[in-house]
């Protein structure tokens, strides 16, 4: 594999990654896991609607995070804005109203496990040198046509710090061709090697926001990102420090991906201030099974 561009840009596209076939296996599983699903009640907003009081609106908050934060070991269902009318229903179909599901489809489903944990994923972590790869997260990514949002310019460490850096890797398969119309990710290549700018934190126990950023990002110049288009079933490795982000989806067209965090477990360090912590029901699982 081509480790060297990878180490000097940052990422790296694997075209022809997954098979077709096995891009409509995740898609089709996703899709009856959407069928099945429960509306979280803190999606659901109060008919008629009235006006909140402060401990309310508190309370309200509260429970947007904790939803949020004890994500980690579950499977959980997240929202484009104004997808809900004022009595909770859906104003478009609800398989076009999620943003995200995360973010512990490779612990929880068989179908994405297996995908997670295949033998061309060992092979490639393998190959970057991973020794005791452990899978930290997964989300499966819908970038819904014409309101799928944009993601800001970040970097993946921001939200899962390790010590040493360097520990970090995002896998991005794309299940469907990405363009620059639908959303694909655009990069600053070999910005992985200026370190952290902005952590994520969780806060104290008993904080009202639970979560909390610390220090900022420099103003990336945009004139140094490069749209990275790939084909249905690309893989893209994407280092935990590189600087990347995606546009709105401006086409009629979905971007469904499906991408998943590893960390080097040998001699790091996963800071207890990520708002992601493995938990007694679910440590981090090895890659190499």
């Amino acid at each position: 594999m081509r480790g060297v561009e990878f180490q000097e840009d940052g990422f790296l596209v694997l075209e022809g990654f997954l098979s077709a076939e096995e891009c409509v296996a995740l898609q089709q599983r996703i899709g009856q896991i959407v069928a099945e699903m429960d509306v979280p009640p803190h999606c659901r907003a109060e008919f008629p609607p009235r006006i909140l009081n402060k401990a309310e609106e508190q309370q309200k908050t509260q429970d947007n995070t904790e939803y949020f934060l004890s994500s980690g070991d579950k499977i959980r269902f997240f929202f484009e804005k104004g997808v809900f009318d004022e009595k909770g229903n859906f104003l478009v179909p609800p398989e076009k109203s999620i943003n995200k599901i995360g973010h512990a489809l490779h612990a929880h489903d068989p179908v994405f496990k297996g995908a997670t944990h295949s033998s061309k994923v060992q092979a490639v972590a393998r190959s970057l040198g991973f020794h005791m790869p452990v899978v930290v997260q997964s989300m499966y990514i819908f970038k819904q046509p014409r309101i799928g949002g944009k993601v800001p310019a970040h970097q993946d460490a921001t939200f899962l710090y390790t010590e040493p850096l360097g520990r970090l890797l995002g896998l991005w398969i794309a299940l469907e061709d990405t363009t620059v119309e639908n959303g694909c990710l655009w990069f600053i290549p070999g910005s992985h090697t200026s370190g952290v700018s902005r952590r994520m934190v969780r806060t104290p126990a008993g904080s009202m926001t639970g979560i909390s950023i610390r220090g900022s990002d420099p103003a990336w110049d945009n004139s140094l990102y490069v749209p990275t288009e790939v084909g249905r079933g690309s893989l893209v490795l994407i280092h935990g420090e590189v600087v990347h982000k995606s546009e709105q989806n401006l086409s009629d067209h979905s971007r469904h991906v499906y991408t998943f965090h590893l960390m080097e477990a040998s001699g790091t360090v996963w800071s207890p201030e990520n708002w992601l912590q493995p938990t007694a029901e679910l440590p981090f699982p090895p890659l190499y099974t």
